[in-house]
């Protein structure tokens, strides 16, 4: 029985992979802070949980033992994190560090994250231009969340370790924070018979469900090496076609107001948002063998249905700081009693 260790265990990508592992047959072990966040159905899958700090060198090697099949770093934000998965990687026949598709930079050197948007001329390719590596800003703030994935990035490429980094796109599923999905969900059980959307709906950011990304780590783990592997959704849907699959999956319908440039600033925004497309060509995952788990459409039922019913057991406050922008009914209403005036 192969066996995998997953650091970051019970988190969002951690717990996906850990489902996919375990129903293969794998042994696999999550670690983190708390035991409490483990996910029961883990457990109840056999998975096994280890009291690890991320930071507590003397205690991941001792999580690794003799040795692991598969390790997956889902903590890995920078190049101290990346040194200190060396030495457990090397106790590893393959290892994985997810990073994200925000390394990338159009010709005009910005990022998702820059305060003008990228435009990229085409689907994104694993050779396409990133950040410059950096590890002297806080990996936390928007310039440097990136440039210090990059600088992970480099550590482990340069190892000669068999270490895949993967870079997903906007991962979803059950245990994301925020699950961007809750901005249609609480409209849709707020009963809000118009969906207001900018731009008409048209273009978005290519979405990774942690299931497709559960699927390329199965994949790399059969089939260790060095390498650098886009992960996002077989296809690249609209804002527009995001929001018609999970209101269909919710069974509701609502009036869909396509809004242009001459909308108010702000009405009809959503986390999909983008003026240029974002898409990431995912070639080199499928030449290698990859499958991918389902399409967004397919994929997202389990994290609509985990936030419906933690709204309706009220836990927890999903509508918070993150999501206020998308919730302006006010505005909303306002905009369509002038239009019925007109």
């Amino acid at each position: 029985m192969p066996r995998a260790l997953i650091l970051g265990g019970t988190g969002l990508v951690g717990r996906a992979v850990a489902h996919r592992l375990l129903a293969a047959g794998w042994r696999v072990d999550a670690t983190g802070r708390d035991p409490a966040r483990m996910p029961p159905e883990l457990s109840a899958l056999g998975g096994g949980f280890k009291a690890v700090d991320r930071a507590d060198a003397t205690a991941l090697r001792a999580a690794v033992g003799e040795g692991t099949d598969l390790l997956v770093d889902c903590l890995c934000f920078t190049a101290a994190d990346a040194r200190s998965l060396l030495p457990l990687a090397a106790h590893a026949t393959a290892t994985v560090l997810v990073s994200s598709r925000a390394v990338y930079l159009d010709a005009a050197g910005n990022h998702v994250n820059s305060s003008t948007p990228p435009h990229f001329s085409g689907p994104i390719s694993e050779t396409h231009p990133t950040m410059t590596p950096r590890d002297d800003i806080d990996y936390r703030s928007r310039e440097g969340y990136g440039a210090n994935k990059v600088a992970a990035e480099l550590v482990v490429l340069e190892s000669g370790l068999p270490i895949s980094v993967l870079r997903p796109s906007q991962i979803h599923g059950v245990g994301a924070s925020p699950a961007r999905e809750w901005a249609v969900v609480k409209r849709v059980l707020d009963g809000r018979t118009a969906l207001l959307l900018a731009r008409r709906g048209a273009g978005g950011v290519h979405t990774t469900a942690a299931a497709n990304l559960a699927a390329l780590i199965e994949t790399v783990a059969e089939r260790p090496g060095t390498r650098v592997l886009n992960c996002a959704d077989p296809d690249a849907p609209s804002v527009l076609e995001i929001c018609r699959a999970i209101a269909g999956y919710l069974g509701h319908e609502w009036e869909e107001v396509l809004l242009d440039d001459t909308a108010p600033v702000g009405l009809g925004c959503t986390p999909w948002d983008s003026p240029h497309p974002i898409v990431l060509d995912t070639s080199a995952a499928t030449a290698l063998g990859y499958r991918s788990a389902g399409t967004y459409a397919t994929t997202i039922a389990p994290v609509l249905d985990w936030l419906v019913e933690a709204a309706r057991g009220g836990r927890p406050p999903l509508d918070d700081g993150y999501f206020a922008e998308y919730f302006d009914y006010a505005a909303e209403d306002a905009f369509l009693s002038g239009r019925a005036r007109r």
